[in-house]
């Protein structure tokens, strides 16, 4: 027959059944916890098992007697939260690894928005926000972008975006579409494939106040205009190789139609595109390395549209180094300075 048990707090005697257990070895000597009842008391407690309607426990407080208490006056959640914050492994592991701080995801989104407006392209060398055009060169080893600024020859050079749309007759053969003035462009490049960088969807280039223009090509349509806007990420790009004549450059036309067929056009290079991850800058590449001499960057706009406002560059490895030049801007180590007692 089995004998009512009342715990009260430590302490105060405890009526129980109990028996007295043998001394066990040190190394295996249960860890001492708190078993709580509902009446917010507790005894310590050596272990505790729960049978049925019972909570059977070795007293800590009493030299090891077994005990048992009816399991509706325990508040096992109680006695578990505690277990659970006094655990040596569970205080050893917030020591060792606490848990960092929880971010907003809208803070992470953010960042990583601002990070996509100026990605790095180098090491330590990352684009801007204010240029529309950039090329990544290499000077005497060493990565740099160039800007590149618009020539349309009737224009004032920018480094913005101006659209000077011309409609080619796609059965016409090669002929002059536009000319550039002097016979050598201010941008000259040190590598066989230099990498563009555009930047695309830019809704804060400024208006140019520019009015149509009309402009003969030769057999294209003479309904041309010249109007500010971003570049899209659906537009193609082509070099275009210029042919250098006394004091000016000459531009030739080609087949659009042929572009991404795989059949070569005399002075024209293609490139593969990708939209940086932001979409906001794209990235161009030449299909193949380019050979010293003048070259344009000539957006393709539809399938008979050609943006013949262009950024003109040439390459040559031994000029000297361009101006206006951007180069790698290495992070610098945070340092502790010495405060000198005031």
């Amino acid at each position: 027959m089995g004998l009512a048990v009342f715990a009260v707090r430590p302490g105060n005697a405890v009526p129980t059944s109990q028996k007295t257990l043998p001394a066990t070895d040190s190394a295996t000597t249960p860890h001492r916890t708190r078993l709580y009842l509902k009446d917010g008391s507790y005894q310590i407690v050596m272990s505790y098992r729960i049978s049925g309607k019972l909570v059977h426990y070795i007293s800590a407080e009493r030299d090891g007697a077994e005990e048992e208490v009816p399991l509706s006056l325990v508040d096992l959640d109680a006695t578990h939260r505690w277990e659970k914050e006094h655990s040596p492994d569970q205080a050893s592991d917030t020591s060792a690894s606490p848990e960092p701080p929880a971010i907003d995801p809208e803070l992470l989104k953010e960042e990583a928005d601002r990070a996509s407006l100026t990605p790095e392209v180098a090491k330590d060398l990352r684009l801007p926000e204010q240029d529309s055009v950039l090329v990544l060169d290499t000077f005497h080893g060493a990565p740099e972008l160039v800007p590149l600024s618009q020539n349309d020859s009737d224009l004032n050079r920018n480094t913005g975006h101006n659209i000077l749309r011309a409609v080619i007759n796609p059965l016409s053969s090669p002929h002059q579409v536009a000319q550039l003035k002097g016979e050598r462009s201010d941008v000259q490049l040190h590598v066989a494939s230099p990498v563009f960088y555009i930047r695309v969807g830019d809704d804060t280039v400024p208006p140019t106040g520019g009015t149509p223009l009309t402009v003969d090509t030769h057999g294209a349509s003479n309904a041309i205009k010249t109007d500010p806007a971003s570049s899209s990420a659906s537009d193609q790009y082509v070099i275009t190789r210029a042919d250098v004549r006394t004091g000016v450059r000459d531009i030739a036309s080609f087949r659009i139609g042929l572009l991404g067929t795989g059949q070569s056009q005399e002075d024209i290079v293609e490139t593969t595109s990708e939209v940086l991850p932001g979409g906001h800058w794209m990235k161009l590449t030449p299909k193949q390395p380019l050979d010293f001499g003048e070259y344009a960057l000539m957006e393709v706009i539809s399938d008979k549209v050609v943006n013949l406002s262009v950024w003109d560059f040439g390459v040559h490895p031994v000029a000297p180094e361009n101006r206006d030049i951007i180069k790698p801007e290495p992070k610098r180590p945070l340092t502790l300075e010495r405060r000198r007692p005031e």
